[in-house]
């Protein structure tokens, strides 16, 4: 067992304000820490600082050397065997297979080239690799983005029999399932505590009600010592007024002046006891709700799609979808089974291009779409707004109430965090007034806290939607039908 400790971290981006700013903590190197925070409070950014990538004031101790997720792939043509041997030299083939099958990965995908592998492969590799090296201490940013539900589970059984790393992960289920600790980065701070992710965001959640009742009744104690100085400064005003006209100045002005010592006095006293008031008054993080403003359509059915499988390269990936008849088998209407046997030839995108299109939308039909990448976006918050054609101050609005600060709308958005980044698109969307909302993976790299703000807009408001999402306590949170796909087969809840 040994400590990782910090002393008056300070850290800022060039032109930006400090990410971190004369922070200190201390983590022990055998918990399965959770670092949670909203998006851009430095999450990546203190993982990357651990890891020496970044230059600091302040001073970082540990005993252990860091290994970091997703790690750095020289030649992706290489072999998987290769890549797994680049990052832990030491292991032997028997520990990488014992990894490997922790992870339900054949030994089959040593002897492929790592860029043919799918996303969910690579990533459940490069996870296998840190852990081959036992010398290190695992820094493991985000693993979970692009992984459907099952891959998921597999990644958090894994990390669950793993001893000592710090994970930055925005799935709940997750979270709960693989670490012990959170750490959570905060506008106050640091705060760090034992238990599940669920259980501190329980004890948060009760603190913050109390704190906000306290601090409606220090509002409301600041109110009433504020009346009462203005009530003390018009009666020293109305005797200072009396001298005027009076027969005997000396008496009343002798009597104005004892009046206006005693109202400064009580204005003192009610000044230092507003200042004490305003002293306990306690920052309190609020979700606020975000709006979306949905059309409706005259139209009951808005997109009609038959037969219809996606395509790249003028290939079919999958047969179009198979449903089950009321027997029970599934089954595949003549069309789409002959645009199966009928795939193209190499370079004859002809067929293929027509079983996409197959299909219609309703008339005058709205879409407002956010894609998975978000790498596009530079230039400032404002000028894309424009380009959207949306009001600027419900866009702005609504990133605040997302966690974005004032200063962030100054910043260059090639800068911001990948998080960031989604939260503009979706603030974007939410700022379109459309029939019909096409949101892929939106929840990639957005926080906890956005999450459940999204879950509540989607009860509240009940827009039509299509989200493709593999975070299960999310669609357990919203109420809508899911459709889940399994190797070109449909079935729906």
């Amino acid at each position: 067992m040994s400590m990782i400790r910090a002393d008056h971290l300070t850290f800022s981006y060039a032109g930006a304000q400090p990410v971190f700013e004369d922070v200190g903590f201390v983590i022990d190197t055998e918990w399965k820490l959770a670092l949670v925070g909203r998006n851009g409070r430095g999450k990546t950014t203190l993982l990357q600082l651990l890891a020496g990538r970044y230059a600091y004031s302040g001073n970082i101790h540990a005993s252990v050397r860091f290994s970091y997720f997703p790690c750095e792939i020289q030649e992706g043509s290489c072999l998987t065997r290769e890549v797994l041997q680049t990052i832990a030299p030491f292991a032997q083939e028997w520990e990488m297979l014992r990894e490997l099958s922790w992870l339900a990965l054949d030994e089959e995908v040593l002897d492929r080239p790592f860029d043919t592998l799918s996303q969910g492969e690579q990533t459940k590799v490069q996870l296998a690799a840190l852990f081959l090296d036992e010398d290190s201490f695992q820094l493991i940013d985000e693993p979970t983005n692009h992984l459907d539900a099952r891959s998921r589970s597999l990644v958090a059984a894994y990390l669950k029999r793993k001893c000592g790393f710090i994970l930055v992960c925005h799935d709940r289920q997750v979270l709960d399932a693989c670490t012990d600790h959170i750490m959570a980065l905060g506008r106050d701070g640091i705060e760090i505590c034992r238990g599940s992710y669920s259980a501190w965001l329980e004890n948060v959640q009760r603190r913050q009600n109390d704190e906000e009742v306290q601090n409606e009744q220090l509002k409301k104690d600041i109110r009433r010592l504020r009346e009462a100085a203005r009530r003390t400064s018009g009666w020293s005003d109305q005797v200072e007024a009396s001298k005027r006209g009076a027969a005997d100045k000396g008496y009343v002005g002798h009597k104005a002046a004892k009046m206006m010592k005693r109202s400064k006095a009580i204005e003192a006293r009610c000044e230092a006891a507003i200042a004490e008031k305003r002293s306990l008054l306690r920052h309190v993080e609020r979700m606020d709700e975000l709006k979306i403003s949905p059309l409706s359509h005259h139209s009951d059915v808005l997109v009609r799609l038959n037969d219809v499988a996606p395509c790249y390269e003028g290939r079919m990936v999958c047969a179009p979808p198979q449903r089950k008849d009321p027997a029970g088998r599934t089954r595949m209407s003549e069309r789409a089974e002959r645009l199966r046997q009928e795939q193209p030839a190499e370079g004859d995108h002809g067929r293929a291009d027509r079983a996409h299109r197959h299909g219609g939308a309703a008339s005058g039909l709205v879409i407002s779409c956010v894609p998975q990448d978000a790498s596009f976006l530079c230039g400032l918050p404002g000028a894309y707004a424009k380009q959207l054609g949306i009001d600027e101050s419900l866009f702005k609005a609504l990133l605040r109430k997302m966690g974005f600060a004032r200063a962030d709308f100054e910043q260059e958005m090639s800068g911001y965090s990948d998080g960031q980044k989604k939260k503009v698109l979706i603030a974007g969307s939410l700022c379109q007034q459309a029939h019909l909302y096409i949101w892929d993976e939106p929840l990639n790299f957005i926080d906890i806290e956005s999450r459940m703000q999204i879950e509540s807009l989607l009860r509240r408001y009940a827009p039509t939607m299509l989200i493709v999402e593999h975070d299960q306590a999310f669609q357990e949170q919203i109420d809508g039908r899911i459709l889940q796909m399994h190797a070109g087969k449909e079935d729906q809840e």
